[in-house]
């Protein structure tokens, strides 16, 4: 059973789509999988999502009871200190997705009886152990394993279309620089995607189309189907899902080196400093000669296939059922 703030399709954020990702092998396994919410929102009722029973707060039904009976929880972000105090009254383990290096995320893990820390790649596994040796009063989990944001490439493979895309608008994300760059090339085709979260930078440009936020199983028609190069010009990212999602298709991907992006887009990667714009013009014009844009793509589906989430979605069952 896992507790979190929100998901989709009301919230569409790679925390929680790596989630839903995570669960899914579990229900395949035969495991009873729900996830309770504990922010309100739009549902009332219970609902499936791709197999997972979500409980939304307005349902009002019995979390403590829930937890009683539940085997394993799962949390991250905000709900990991009461799910793990919860966690502690009952005796139950717990699992702490961890999903970006801030403090807070290393802090509340090990403030409880972590059972299992989940990291999304071996960089923040890295930064973790910088964590416990700055506090070596920190109370260590019990185990570890990095599960990189599962991603099947074939949910999201698809033709590219025409279109520069940045997905999530906000500042951090790159939404100035998507903004810059529309008004520089007023000769292409922009796609502003709005985010699950942050203040939006949504240009009114006649060549940029901005899109309503996008539930995650609607990515490969009404994103990538439609989409050239995907701009990630992040300030911070720990992974980088969207680069990943894109991918498949072998679109090209524009990025920020952060360490996490580093990490996830490898040599596919086409990496400039995010307050470089004359940078992210130049990569771009270039990227629109037929013989650059194949040879990127070309990385681009290599390091897809290199991504395949098998083998640690198998791990990541192994391990949480050897907590039940």
């Amino acid at each position: 059973m896992a507790r979190v703030h929100l998901m989709p399709p009301q919230h569409n954020a790679g925390a929680e789509h790596m989630l839903v990702s995570m669960l899914r092998p579990l229900v395949e396994r035969g495991h009873d999988v729900s996830v309770w919410l504990s922010r309100y929102g739009k549902a009332v009722e219970p609902y499936d999502y791709r197999g997972i029973r979500v409980v939304p707060l307005e349902a009002r039904l019995d979390f403590p009871t829930a937890v009683r009976q539940a085997d394993v929880l799962i949390s991250h972000l905000e709900c990991v200190p009461s799910t793990s105090a919860l966690a502690r009254g009952y005796g139950k383990p717990v699992v702490v997705l961890c999903h970006n290096t801030h403090r807070p995320t290393f802090r509340d893990m090990a403030a409880g009886t972590t059972a299992l820390a989940v990291y999304n790649s071996r960089w923040m596994q890295a930064e973790a152990e910088l964590f416990f040796a700055e506090y070596p009063k920190s109370v260590r989990p019990g185990g570890s394993i990095i599960v990189r944001p599962p991603v099947f490439a074939d949910e999201y493979a698809t033709k590219p279309g025409k279109a520069i895309t940045l997905v999530n608008c906000n500042i951090e994300k790159g939404g100035k620089v998507l903004e810059a760059l529309a008004r520089r090339m007023p000769d292409q085709q922009f796609l502003a995607v709005r985010g699950a979260y942050g203040e939006q930078v949504l240009p009114d440009l006649p060549n940029v189309e901005v899109l309503d936020h996008v539930d995650g199983a609607d990515m490969r028609e009404r994103v990538y189907a439609r989409t050239r190069v995907l701009l990630m010009p992040s300030s911070y990212e720990s992974w980088g899902r969207a680069g990943v999602e894109a991918l498949a298709s072998g679109i090209p991907v524009v990025a920020h080196p952060t360490p996490g992006l580093c990490e996830s887009l490898g040599e596919a990667g086409v990496f400039v400093d995010r307050n470089d714009v004359d940078g992210y013009e130049a990569v771009l014009r270039k990227l629109l000669t037929p013989a650059e844009y194949r040879l990127a793509s070309k990385r681009a589906k290599a390091r897809s296939a290199e991504l395949d989430p098998s083998a640690e979605l198998a791990a990541w069952c192994d391990a949480v059922e050897a907590l039940a």
